[in-house]
């Protein structure tokens, strides 16, 4: 094996893992579609050099890939004609505990499918889901009816702020037993004349 070989495959190990870097740090379903496009681009002309066809033709091009996908990142960011063009929107699939069958179609996504999504996200029935999208990235986003969301610190605060407007001043309750009479002395509640 030839020291230029494995010093070429030292060159694409590094030089992939910086164009790579500045390419983004995203996991594959946080991509888009030209992302992932992008990436595959990528993994494959890396390895072009290795396989003998041109070292820095390929890193170059390598390179042009990166730059025009973050010119397309930067365009997305200031023209939501151009994001809603290159990434799409998210699809609502639930509305007020109903399936919104057409959007399904669309998607080609099963009550099945979807029920196997709302599961897997601790929902049990649709009727309880106010609205549910598929997001650009695949992901279910949801958002359930207001009696079915779970209490927050903030609600138990408004619930307990309310009590105490409601029944002000209450002494703390403080049953009758063997400490409080240790205190406060032995009170008998029901008094007997022992003469």
């Amino acid at each position: 094996m030839s020291w230029v070989l494995i010093w070429q495959s030292v060159g694409v190990i590094v030089f992939g893992t910086l164009l790579l870097r500045i390419a983004g740090r995203k996991s594959i379903s946080q991509m888009t579609m030209a992302q992932v496009i992008v990436m595959i681009g990528l993994g494959t002309l890396i390895i072009q050099p290795i396989t003998g066809n041109g070292y820095w033709p390929t890193f170059l091009l390598a390179a042009v890939l990166v730059i025009v996908m973050i010119l397309m990142e930067y365009l997305e960011i200031k023209s939501n004609g151009f994001e809603t063009f290159i990434t799409g929107k998210a699809v609502i699939v639930i509305e007020g505990g109903q399936l919104l069958e057409s959007n399904m179609r669309k998607l080609r996504l099963t009550a099945d499918k979807l029920e196997m999504r709302l599961r897997q996200a601790g929902i049990s029935s649709i009727s309880d889901v106010e609205w549910a999208t598929i997001e650009v990235s695949g992901n279910l986003g949801y958002q359930l009816k207001l009696e079915k969301q779970p209490a927050t610190k903030e609600d138990m605060q408004r619930l307990i702020d309310i009590l105490e407007k409601r029944i002000p001043n209450i002494e703390p309750f403080a049953p009758n037993n063997i400490f409080t009479e240790m205190k406060h002395g032995h009170q008998n509640p029901h008094p007997t004349n022992l003469q």
